[in-house]
């Protein structure tokens, strides 16, 4: 029986097809007469050619087209001054095509978690500070920070481990402005996972208009509604908190004095420890800022708070608790992309300089996570076991170099390297067995007596 991943191994071995990577660079005009540095030959040094060491500089990187089977002498100075606009707009056409031929959307691991939602859409960003030189393009966010910075936008998809959104955007633009790009891909039967700064109720609006569902922690300053005897009428929430003697709340209720969303508040009571460091925060922060934090605000810290209009049937309280905390799971996407990926570490200050490193750095990205799905899939299936993101990354990172070289040889050899690398991948980037149940363990535990009345509570719902 033929491996999952030997699908995917095909499509990043065909990705890597000199005809189509040549046929890009004629189109963006990167190559215009016959050079020495090809499209296929700078696509794979600001690639592979820049992971295996965080800092690569030019001399190094023309050292390894030297140590080619079939070498390439070129210069720093010549590799330099291909880096300019028609090289971003060659990257940028890579980067699209990449992004639509290595995209899947198969389900991997375990199928019973979140298993009444189609997909599960997880968003968040993360930034890092760019060169001066980028600052017309990439505004900072301003104050003290740097000049220039940008974002990622990611939309994670928790059931196939596929980014559904990825873009590069200027660190300036707030995610909660961003969110309307991202609540653009809202489904029937789809399923938002939200920190804070995506809070936004026309984009809680627009979800639930489409027949998906969300799920986000509460902004303290937003006007919350219930229904009453069949009339509306304010929700004074710190008020009911106050009265409230257990460690868990669940109310319906309704977001928004204009957009009036429906759905359910679960508050969830905090340790003292960890109540009495946030409003320490809290205060720190208000004395700052040259304001006095309110009561109310203070009151409503003691407690987590949810919303989601995820029907109760289908999620009781304590299952929408855990299943916000798998919304972390993109930040380990995060820590494999600046730790292992080198996406933070420009080593330039030129603009087209640094742009290629970086668009190289997304490429790298896109590659690396397109192998990421069915080898997860594969490790579930085999092993009941769940595969590491940052030992995967780190896997395949250590075959950088070997990769480079293998991109020069025939698409036969090249998809042998990387079957040997995923192969080898199954025995080495396994998750350790702990004592600890993971979030996703207890999600299954917590979803295991509700899972007859999936599919039949979320048809009433809709």
């Amino acid at each position: 029986m033929a491996e999952p991943w030997l699908g995917m191994v095909e499509k990043v071995t065909e990705f890597f097809s000199a005809d189509q990577i040549e046929a890009s660079a004629r189109r963006t005009k990167f190559v215009q007469r016959t050079s020495k540095i090809t499209g296929q030959l700078f696509l794979a040094l600001v690639t592979l050619g820049r992971w295996s060491m965080p800092k690569t500089s030019l001399a190094q990187l023309v050292a390894k087209a030297a140590q080619l089977e079939h070498p390439v002498d070129v210069t720093p100075e010549a590799l330099q001054q291909r880096m300019n606009e028609r090289a971003l707009a060659f990257l940028r056409d890579v980067l699209q095509t990449a992004f639509a031929k290595l995209h899947t959307e198969d389900l991997v691991g375990d199928e019973a978690l979140f298993a009444p939602f189609a997909r599960v859409h997880i968003a968040d960003s993360t930034g890092f500070g760019l060169p001066d030189s980028l600052q017309e393009e990439f505004p900072g966010a301003g104050g003290s920070g740097s000049k220039a910075g940008a974002k990622i936008q990611l939309v994670w998809d928790y059931k196939s481990h596929t980014f559904d959104h990825f873009a590069l955007i200027p660190w300036k633009v707030p995610d909660n402005k961003y969110v309307d790009t991202v609540v653009e891909l809202a489904r029937p039967y789809s399923l938002f996972l939200f920190d804070l700064g995506y809070f936004k109720l026309a984009a809680f609006a627009t979800i639930a208009t489409a027949q998906a569902y969300f799920l986000s922690r509460l902004n303290h300053q937003t006007t919350l509604l219930e229904v009453s005897g069949g009339r509306v009428h304010p929700l004074k929430l710190a008020r009911v908190l106050r009265k409230e003697a257990g460690p868990l709340l669940e109310k319906s209720i309704v977001l928004g004095a204009r957009e009036r969303v429906a759905a359910r508040l679960i508050a969830v009571r905090m340790p003292d420890a960890v109540v009495n460091e946030r409003r320490r925060q809290a205060r720190r922060v208000a004395k700052k800022r040259g304001y006095t934090p309110s009561q109310a605000h203070l009151a409503l810290m003691a407690w987590n708070l949810f919303i989601t209009n995820v029907p109760n049937t289908v999620w009781p309280p304590q299952t929408v608790c855990i299943a916000y905390a798998l919304r972390w799971q993109v930040e380990l996407v995060f820590k494999s992309w600046k730790s292992h990926l080198h996406l933070a570490t420009l080593t330039t200050t030129t603009k087209h300089s640094t742009l290629c490193a970086l668009y190289g750095r997304m490429l790298l990205i896109l590659l690396t996570y397109a192998l990421c799905p069915t080898l997860y899939a594969t490790v579930w299936q085999k092993q009941q076991r769940e595969l590491s993101l940052l030992k995967l990354v780190r896997h395949f990172q250590a075959g950088a170099d070997q990769w480079f070289q293998a991109v020069f040889h025939s698409p036969l050899q090249l998809a042998a390297f990387l079957a040997r690398a995923c192969a080898a991948a199954e025995r080495l980037v396994r998750k350790a067995v702990r004592k600890r149940r993971t979030s996703a363990q207890r999600l299954r535990d917590s979803l295991e007596p509700h899972r007859d009345f999936f599919e039949s509570a979320l048809a009433l719902a809709a």
